[in-house]
């Protein structure tokens, strides 16, 4: 069976694709701000955050980060 692990965080790159950033991201999903910085260097967020970040950048939860496989 395959794992997988993230290993780094997309949020960057997503804000960029939307035109945003995390002063608008904080805004929009109630998110602090330095919550936010750190997905931004890597820490794994919990599901509902990731669905909150996910439907207000219009991505799927798996596109918040780079995935590696563990087997």
């Amino acid at each position: 069976m395959t794992n997988f692990k993230a290993s780094k965080s997309n949020l960057e790159e997503l804000l960029l694709k939307n035109n945003m950033d995390l002063d608008h991201l904080e805004k929009n999903t109630s998110i602090p701000r330095s919550q936010l910085d750190s997905y931004m260097s890597k820490k794994v967020m919990s599901l509902s955050t990731a669905m909150t970040i996910s439907k207000e950048l219009n991505c799927q939860i798996e596109d918040l980060y780079v995935w590696t496989s563990e087997e």
